[in-house]
């Protein structure tokens, strides 16, 4: 048995410190906020709930294997995209009725959809025997057993996703729908590479699910698993550092605060659920780590707009995209410029069309998310206030006028992103997804001593949902590697 300290209680951290307390180690939590879940988390005002993180479950087995029992809605129309042009693509949980939108968008396309699909599945499934399986491979990674060689090739190497795109759809339209599947990782579809396309095999395949009361819902179970596994949780404190101890970890070194002195708590192993940044910038200093971090470049933040919508609206979509009418000049802005896109694309999250409990009878709450630089918005050519403007002008002229029927609108920034989490610079997912290395040039789960460990959305294998809890699976199996526990096995 082995006494394990987990910094941070984002997805990742938790689903590791539950599987290794279920493995019979002794786990202690340590999160700086007052609550569990990270960037799974929500916002209240005036009777609104909103979802300030993630806002649709896939792969909900991931969860429901640890033992989360939450009832799930499953959507029918996954979601609805809106081009400059007017024109309108459904995506449903039904492969072949998505397949019959495409060719109502552009006659004859449908097939090409189709073919799109089986090969997202196809690189799905390749990714899950080998990418997802374990830790990070490397040239002396011995391949999962389950590996084959053909997976080499059915992920598309060398291929950018717009490329992918461009080689399956002849319609523009349909390739910046693909395009779009970039974003779910922070980065830029003309540099990404072509396995990002692989998403729509999990949310046509396992289907896309909403959570009554909200995807926070599930960090409050998976606290509640916590619990009674017996893992120690220390909400509201803060770890300073990783105790170094040449060759290994000692443990870690806490932040004075309420519930500490600043004290040094001993640990075999300590698993940091924190930004890889972070860690190799503070917790324990590494300076090579670090360049290697910068040296991929920042994925790309988020700008929310948080909205009380007076009424109701006529045939809203729980989940839709608006889309800008130049998406290489948008990425353009994000990534090269560092500017705040000036025609963006926009992402409408509406639960309460699903749920009512989630804003008072008679209104929306509506959650507009725009892909900007993880840079200080105070950096932006104009300030917060006047963007979410600039906005709301361009849903306006593309089908959703707000005006009057605005309650509130509260913002969230890349600065918050960055201060609330420890985002570095406010990236949502650490580093982009650039070049056909790139997820193998990620931060791997095994640190550079024994016993330290990297979970979460900056570390392999990415972030999300799915992926960060397929990373606590694969940091819990390593701890249980490099410290055998007698318990190992009664996870269920």
């Amino acid at each position: 048995m082995a006494e394990v300290i987990v910094v941070g209680g984002g997805v990742g951290g938790m689903v590791s410190a539950l599987l290794l307390a279920r493995d019979g180690h002794e786990v202690r939590l340590y999160e700086r906020l007052p609550r569990l879940g990270g960037k799974l988390a929500e916002h209240r005002r005036d009777g609104f709930t909103f979802s300030i993180g993630p806002s649709l479950l896939t792969l909900p087995g991931l969860f429901q294997d640890l033992g989360v029992s939450l009832d799930l809605v499953e959507l029918d129309e996954l979601c609805r995209y809106r081009f400059a042009d007017g024109s309108v693509l459904s995506a449903h949980r039904d492969p072949e009725r998505t397949a019959g939108s495409v060719d109502r968008l552009s006659p004859g396309e449908g097939q090409a959809w189709r073919a799109y699909y089986r090969w997202a599945r196809g690189c799905f499934e390749a990714s899950r025997r080998t990418f997802f399986a374990g830790p990070i491979p490397g040239p002396l990674t011995r391949p999962p057993a389950d590996a084959r060689l053909s997976d080499l090739w059915a992920v598309a190497p060398g291929r950018t996703l717009h490329g992918l795109a461009s080689r399956f759809f002849r319609d523009p339209r349909l390739r910046q729908y693909v395009d779009r599947y970039a974003t779910y990782a922070g980065s830029n579809p003309y540099r990404a590479p072509a396995a990002l396309g692989c998403v729509p095999a999990i949310e046509h395949g396992d289907g896309g699910w909403y959570v009554p009361g909200g995807l926070p819902r599930i960090a409050e179970a998976l606290g509640a698993l916590l619990d009674k596994a017996g893992v120690e949780v220390h909400l509201g404190t803060e770890v300073a550092g990783v105790l170094d101890g040449g060759d290994r970890v000692r443990g870690v070194r806490l932040a004075p605060s309420g519930e500490s002195n600043g004290e040094r708590v001993g640990a075999d192993a300590v698993i940091v659920n924190a930004d890889a940044a972070a860690l190799y910038g503070r917790l324990l200093p590494d300076r090579r780590r670090l360049r290697r971090i910068a040296g991929l470049g920042r994925s790309s933040s988020a700008f929310l707009m948080l909205a009380g919508v007076e009424g109701r609206t006529e045939g809203l979509p729980h989940h839709s995209i608006v889309f800008s009418a130049d998406y290489e000049r948008e990425f353009a802005d994000i990534f090269d410029r560092g500017l705040p896109p000036e025609d963006p694309t926009v992402y409408i999250g509406c639960s309460s069309v699903h749920d009512p409990s989630q804003a008072p009878g008679g209104a929306e709450n509506w959650v507009m998310l725009v892909n900007v630089p993880a840079r200080d918005p105070s950096r932006w050519p104009m300030p917060p206030e006047a963007y979410s403007g600039l906005v709301l002008d361009r849903l306006a002229a593309r089908g959703h006028d707000l005006s009057g029927r605005l309650r509130f609108v509260d913002l969230f920034t890349p600065a918050d992103l960055r201060d609330r989490y420890g985002a570095w610079g406010g990236a949502i997912y650490g580093g982009a997804y650039s070049g056909a290395l790139a997820p193998f040039r990620r931060p791997g789960n095994r640190g550079p001593r024994r016993g330290l460990y990297l979970v979460g959305g900056s570390a392999h294998p990415g972030g999300g949902l799915p992926l960060v809890a397929m990373g606590g699976r694969i940091v819990a199996d390593l701890v249980n590697e490099d410290f055998p526990s007698l318990g190992k096995g009664s996870r269920q």
